[in-house]
Parts: C-alpha cells; sequence; structure tokens
C-alpha cells in the first residue's frame, strides 16, 4: 500500500508522540517507513527549533536529525527571510520562535520596535503579553501566526494551542496576516523543497482533518489520518474533507491495517 510513494510527511504529536512519551509501535513503523523513502516531520508545534524538536524526539526514543524536522517556527523564521529580508520582530511564544529566528538572522526587538509580532503557543501567556501585542499593532506592526491550532494534545487532555493566542488578537481586531503551519500551502511547499519530490509522490500522514489532511489534500498530496491522536473515528461521519486511508495509529498504517471510517 504504502511502497508506491518516493516520500512521507510526518506529523508528530498524535502520530508519533502523546506528550512527551511515543505512541505505541511507533518508533518501529518510522524504521520501516524508512526503507520507502525519506520522511520529513511536519509540525505545527512552535514552541521548539529544529534541534530542540529533534532532542524531544530523542527523549522519547526517536531518533532524527533537526534536518528532518520543519516546525512551524522554522517555517516561519524562513518564510519571513524569504519574502521581507531580515526583520525586528517581537514575539509571543516560546523558545523555538526566538531559537529560529536568531537562527535566520532576524533581531528581536521591543514592541516599540518591532516590525513583526510572531505568535505561537504560550504557556506563559499573560495579560501584559497581549496588551504590549496591541500596542505594537497599533503602531503598525504586522503579524505572523505560526498555526492556528486550537488545542494540542497532552497526557491530560487537550490544552489551549496556538490559535487561542491568535484568537485574542483577532479578538481585538488583528487577524493575522499570514499564517504558515498547517493547512497553509507555506508549511507544505517547504516542505516539498526540502524533500525534492512532487506532491503525486508523497503521503501525508497525520492526526487533524482540518490541517494535516486538508492542507495536504489542496496540494495534491494523498494523506493518511491516523486515530492516535486529535480526530476519533466518529468525527468522520460527517466530515467533508475524506483522507486516502484512515488507521488507528502509525504501526497500523505502516502494517497495512486499515480502519473503517
Amino acid at each position: 500500500m504504502l511502497g508506491r510513494y518516493k516520500g512521507f510527511l510526518l506529523d508528530i504529536d498524535g502520530v508519533l508522540l502523546h506528550g512527551g512519551r511515543a505512541l505505541p509501535g511507533a518508533k518501529d513503523a518510522l524504521a520501516e517507513l524508512r526503507k520507502l523513502g525519506p520522511v520529513l516531520f511536519l509540525t505545527n508545534n512552535s514552541t521548539k527549533s529544529r534541534a530542540g524538536t529533534a532532542r524531544r524526539l530523542g527523549e522519547a526514543g526517536i531518533s532524527v536529525e533537526p534536518t528532518e524536522v520543519l516546525p512551524s517556527s522554522y517555517v516561519a523564521a524562513k518564510f519571513l527571510g524569504q519574502r521581507f529580508g531580515l526583520v525586528r520582530f517581537w514575539y509571543i511564544g516560546e523558545e523555538g520562535i526566538l531559537e529560529e529566528m536568531a537562527a535566520a538572522g532576524h533581531t528581536l526587538v521591543s514592541p516599540k520596535e518591532a516590525e513583526w509580532i510572531v505568535v505561537g503557543m504560550d504557556r506563559s501567556l499573560s495579560y501584559e503579553k497581549l496588551a504590549q501585542a496591541l500596542r505594537a499593532l497599533l503602531r503598525g506592526a504586522r503579524l505572523l501566526a505560526t498555526n492556528e491550532d486550537p488545542t494540542f494534545p497532552t497526557p491530560d487532555g487537550l490544552v489551549p494551542g496556538a490559535g487561542a493566542v491568535v484568537g485574542a488578537l483577532r479578538g481585538m481586531g488583528f487577524p493575522p496576516e499570514f499564517v504558515v503551519g498547517k493547512p497553509s500551502p507555506i508549511a507544505f511547499q517547504v516542505a516539498l523543497e526540502v524533500l525534492g519530490l512532487a506532491p503525486s509522490q508523497i503521503l501525508m500522514i497525520g492526526d487533524r482533518l482540518d490541517t494535516d489532511i486538508a492542507g495536504a489534500q489542496a496540494l495534491g498530496m494523498d494523506t493518511a489520518l491516523v486515530l492516535s491522536g486529535v480526530t476519533k473515528l466518529e468525527d468522520l461521519k460527517d466530515a467533508r474533507i475524506r483522507p486516502t486511508y484512515v488507521a488507528w495509529d502509525l504501526a497500523a498504517l505502516v502494517g497495512g491495517a486499515t480502519a473503517e471510517g
């Protein structure tokens, strides 16, 4: 079934990991996928950089190179550099945004000096951060969101994702000018550049219909939905988005066992 593809894009949370732990069978399934073609990890999680995400996977027993990881923090920094050159920025988010923006050559400044406000998931979000962002936006700063995932899966259940932060700014009258994470074509175009393959040669494997599956389908990729993360089988009944494959988890998908949906 999967032998027809020359490369694979994988989401991380809900596909390989749940919280900080590897999902059952994920490590061995990934090893089998690697025999079929190159694998890239395309994640909307902006809290880590490429190196930080690779370390996070390594701590869970899944060995990857930083160059194989494309978090939305990296996509944001790359997009801004390609489209606008080096910029002065301030951010609401975590270390991943800061590390990738700095690595790309962008300059962290105060909100008063920022040309761009870069926003992602922030587990230390405060009223003061929102107020500073508002003042910067009112002065003419531009807004980029790493992603708008409403929630994020953890061992204790779903918690607010980057979409909650972006939603607060949107509620103040400032929708993002750009959203670079899935389902945006920006994220997938970066992945295509790295893989050097056509969309028809790639399978996207993810756990969210609205980001992983919809975004990949829009670019002409086949898709596989795994039910080990956010989306559940009952969610498919009335969904207009129909993945190419549906499987209980990555191990089942690689083993050829699909779920009825």
